[in-house]
This record gives structure tokens, sequence and C-alpha cells, in this order.
């Protein structure tokens, strides 16, 4: 069992940044592939970016690859989302995830988070 939850999430302008933080309780977290997903305003979830158990491997989607940077601390049980240079179109719930496999369907992911909110202004 993992239970995650996220926090950093808030209102920005665009150009600027925020860290979304993702602290996970559970045995299984530093062997657990790890994901960031959002869903905007009246669309689908949709895949951001992932990173495997070591985090040595990394995937982005391409509408977030250059400005976004996801990272983990198994020590700490947290995965991070950096995000740079938002834009209003970056505006969404933000949710982490964890599976077992490296997937960018949230099908795979056994496990969600509440989401946080983020919203980026023009």
């Amino acid at each position: 069992q993992v239970q995650l939850v996220e926090s950093g999430g808030g209102f920005v302008q665009a150009g600027g940044s925020l860290r979304l933080s993702c602290a996970a309780s559970g045995r299984t977290f530093s062997s657990s592939v790890m994901a960031w997903f959002r869903q905007p305003p009246g669309k689908e979830r949709e895949f951001v970016a992932r990173i495997s158990w070591s985090g040595a491997s990394t995937y982005y989607a391409d509408s977030v690859k250059g400005r976004f940077t996801i990272s983990r601390d198994n020590a700490k049980n947290t995965v991070y989302l950096q995000m740079n240079s938002l834009k209003p179109e970056d505006t969404a719930v933000y949710y982490c995830a964890a599976a077992g496999s490296m997937s960018v369907r949230n099908s795979v992911y056994n496990y969600w988070g509440q989401g946080t909110q983020v919203t980026v202004s023009s």
C-alpha cells in the first residue's frame, strides 16, 4: 500500500515557477515508479512526467519537456515536480501516482493522491 499527499500548488503568473511535492507513506515507495498527471478544467486527465524507482530514468510529455523536472528522494519518501516558465495552459489539478511499472497510461497507476490545484494567470 502507498498513500500519497501532494502539496505546493497555488496561483502564479505566466513565466513563474512552482515546485510540487508528493509525500508517500508505505514500504513500497522506493521500489515504485512515480508519476505526475494533471487534469485541466473540463478535460481528461493527462500524463505529465514519470520517474523510475532509482531516479535514473525520467520521461516527460512533450508539452512540458524542457520546462518541468521530476525528481525523487527515496530517503524522504518524496517525489517532486519543479515547474518553470509556467503557461496559462498548465492550469490544472496535479496528481501524483505510483505504479509497479513504467507507463504514461493512468490506468497502470495503482495509487493516487488527492490532487493540488495549480493556476497560472496570463
